[in-house]
């Protein structure tokens, strides 16, 4: 039953990371766009970008729920980005809902916050990320390293660096729903974006090597990770012969393909912690009694009629965006 829940904190995730993504990207690259170009990508995200939410509300349940003490460390360590990331959530959408509905000259005040609460959303998420990679400060299971025990360069960087992975899915996912001037700059930013992916990841582990990162250690111990940076790899080479060719499906799909991958490298070098070598997952989980129970429910209903409603929605709305666009 541990392996059950951890598997679906690692697909919930996964697919946060993925759908949820796409759409801060679209945010991020807001600011590069015209008024009726801002329109179209609007529309482009409309159908789906508050059901992509979902798989953030749906991790944080899952793992309150099923791995109670790595959520009191982790948001022990993570309170305050977390708090900030959610009220650029906050803000986010409720700049996406009240933009069409003020007056022109007011429209700039929900266009920055639209555009910043993407941003700053993404960043904190990749600074999260690596000041797991980079290992908290823990002791006994907990956190001890104060309010900015997590900050650090590396974690900033890791920022960055997903900021560049959500935009890159931005614009793949443009490419893929819109047409016109705002498909053919998606396709212009494309080349860039990806470069600048591959030149992050590249830095990010020559960093690592350099910092002794104990992370590290696991690509000694387990060789097979290796396949994990050739499938990005190749997917980022069939990503830029996508774009060469205006292969509009190519892409998004390459690009995820890329995400996967890294995700896939830290899974495996995560495992078996929750909290890199800090807190494993059986020593995080809940008694058995209470996953049991959960399946029930959370595990058998809820998470498949979730996966359900996604796959509808997406199917539903798959098409490209209409001329009239978002108003």
């Amino acid at each position: 039953m541990i392996l059950f829940w951890a598997g679906l904190i690692a697909v919930t995730i996964l697919l946060y990371v993925l759908l949820d993504g796409f759409d801060l990207g679209v945010g991020i690259l807001f600011p590069f766009a015209d008024e009726p170009s801002r329109r179209k990508m609007l529309a482009a995200i409309s159908p789906v970008w508050d059901g992509n939410e979902t798989w953030l509300v749906i991790t944080g349940t899952v793992l309150f729920g099923a791995f109670p003490a790595a959520y009191a460390a982790l948001l022990s360590a993570f309170y305050l980005p977390l708090v900030l990331m959610l009220c650029a959530l906050i803000l986010r959408g409720v700049a996406f809902e009240f933009r069409s509905k003020a007056l022109v000259g007011f429209r700039w005040i929900w266009d920055l916050s639209f555009a910043g609460g993407s941003l700053v959303a993404a960043f904190i998420q990749g600074m999260t990320v690596g000041a797991l990679v980079e290992g908290l400060p823990m002791q006994d299971g907990h956190y001890i390293g104060g309010t900015f025990g997590w900050f650090s360069p590396f974690a900033a960087l890791c920022g960055i660096g997903l900021v560049l992975g959500y935009s890159l899915l931005g614009a793949s996912w443009l490419v893929r729903k819109c047409e016109g001037p705002v498909r053919e700059r998606a396709y212009q930013l494309l080349p860039v974006l990806t470069v600048g992916v591959l030149a992050f990841l590249a830095i990010a582990f020559v960093l690592a090597v350099a910092m002794h990162l104990n992370l590290m250690s696991r690509w000694s111990e387990r060789p097979y990770l290796l396949i994990f940076p050739l499938i990005g790899a190749v997917a980022a080479v069939g990503l830029l012969k996508g774009v060469q060719r205006r292969s509009d499906l190519v892409p998004f799909r390459c690009s995820a393909l890329i995400f996967m991958a890294a995700f896939g490298t830290l899974a495996c070098s995560f495992w078996p912690y929750m909290i890199p070598f800090a807190l494993t997952i059986e020593h995080a989980a809940s008694p058995k009694e209470s996953l049991a129970f959960m399946f029930w429910g959370a595990g058998l209903f809820v998470m498949p009629l979730t996966l359900v409603y996604t796959f509808v929605v997406y199917r539903l709305f798959h098409g490209r965006v209409a001329e009239a666009s978002y108003e």
